[in-house]
């Protein structure tokens, strides 16, 4: 075989089983990844000229077990090995370690090994990394440059990650499970949070930063395989992709942001969309509604017209209520604020917000969208204000650039003394 691209996607794909697997043999994740890192090194020696094995994921653990065993008895002859019957000899057992990885020991596996990377005493950003380092395999390099951080940085990151799950002494038997409905759900919450760590991403960053995006995509299509009946990761893998969905269309030339209403649909990825509809249909058949489902289906409900004015607000407005009930957030409110101010009007949508004063004072959005209500109902002094306030909280220069363009449209209006339209704001994340 001349193009050897394939030899790369097995490995990829394998990553995650044969790490999980040679890190519960050896209980230790250095270990575990030299051995594999061996074992993809003899698979790039061997498979071009030999072929695909008939599968790569248990020959890659069979040789990444003989070497890390080979290793261990090199460095000390007092390490105590596992049991003689577990060991390997010199004879090709690779048919049988096939036979012997069933789909429960695999789905374990490979969810103990996300669980560890979702360790409690690390902050989120680190078990990200961790993710990414683990179970993904990009480089330090890569990681850091997704991050914006120096690579030295991100190293030290990633290796005081590892050595807080070291000395934690993670058990590694197979969880029971309602250990694995808990660990799913942790899973499942840094897999979002890996996703809008690419998705928030505006400007120059977009780029770097959109790869954390693709990855999220293919470890949640990973634990949808492990859990094929659990609606609530259909629920994020659906949210996932209608968002990703939108990618191209978020942003114009010149890295500024170009809110829903604005955006052009014949850019979305309609095989995305496709997918995501879908998902979240057949989520919901299931009638165990989650916050996963509902934020895909906001997201269908957008997805699904044509135009912006298309858009359904009052089944947005249906859904934000059942969110907040399920999973309360001034956030949420926040959301559900921009559906009331399309179906009731900005007056409604004032009163709305205006408990959210207090909870939300830091938030970027809440004054952008507070400044849109202001200036729709015609109090320009204190849409200035609150657009002001906006630039001041902005978390990147296309956020500041946005709020400033309503500033001086705002401007423009008062010396031409024309009736001013509604921009569009800075929204929460689900808008844009």
């Amino acid at each position: 075989m001349s193009d050897l691209r394939w030899i790369d996607a097995a490995l990829t794909s394998a990553r995650p089983q044969v790490v999980a697997a040679l890190l519960r043999y050896f209980g230790d994740l250095d270990t575990a990844e030299e051995a594999f890192q061996e074992a993809c090194l003899r698979a790039l020696k061997s498979w071009p000229d030999k072929g695909p094995p008939r599968d790569p994921a248990a020959w890659l653990i069979f040789v990444g077990r003989n070497f890390g065993v080979d290793q261990i008895r090199k460095t000390s002859r007092q390490t105590v090995l596992p049991d003689e019957q577990h060991l390997s000899d010199l004879e090709d057992r690779e048919a049988d370690m096939a036979e012997r990885l069933d789909n429960s020991h695999y789905r374990d596996d490979v969810l103990r090994l996300l669980f560890i990377c979702c360790h409690p005493d690390l902050p989120a950003t680190q078990q990200i990394a961790l993710a990414l380092r683990i179970v993904s395999g990009m480089t330090v390099k890569e990681i850091a440059r997704a991050f914006l951080v120096g690579e030295a940085a991100m190293e030290q990151r990633i290796t005081r990650a590892k050595r807080i799950v070291s000395s934690a002494g993670r058990e590694f038997e197979t969880p029971n499970a309602t250990d694995r409905m808990e660990r799913l759900g942790v899973v499942a919450a840094m897999l979002y949070l890996l996703f809008n760590e690419g998705y928030s991403a505006t400007g120059g960053n977009a780029h770097v930063r959109a790869p954390l995006c693709v990855e999220a995509i293919r470890l949640t299509r990973l634990l949808l395989r492990l859990f094929p009946a659990e609606p609530e990761v259909m629920g994020l893998l659906a949210l996932m992709l209608l968002q990703h969905a939108r990618t191209t269309a978020r942003l114009d030339a010149s890295g500024e942001i170009v809110l829903l209403e604005d955006q052009d649909r014949t850019r979305w990825d309609q095989t995305l969309i496709n997918e995501g509809l879908v998902l979240i249909d057949k989520a919901l058949r299931h009638a165990r509604p989650g916050s996963y489902q509902i934020q895909a289906a906001l997201a269908a409900a957008h997805a699904r017209a044509a135009r912006a004015e298309d858009t359904n607000w009052g089944e947005i407005d249906r859904l934000y209520g059942l969110l907040e009930r399920i999973q309360p957030s001034p956030v949420i409110t926040l959301n559900r604020s921009v559906a009331i101010s399309k179906t009731q009007g900005a007056e409604a949508a004032l009163v709305m917000i205006k408990p959210l004063e207090k909870a939300l004072d830091g938030y970027f959005h809440f004054h952008g969208v507070k400044g849109a209500y202001l200036l729709q109902v015609g109090k320009s002094a204190e849409a200035r204000r609150s657009f002001d306030r906006a630039i001041a909280l902005a978390n990147t220069p296309a956020e500041a650039a946005h709020i400033r363009q309503h500033i001086d449209r705002l401007q423009n209006a008062n010396r031409t003394e024309k009736p001013l339209e509604l921009p569009a704001t800075g929204r929460p994340r689900t808008t844009s």
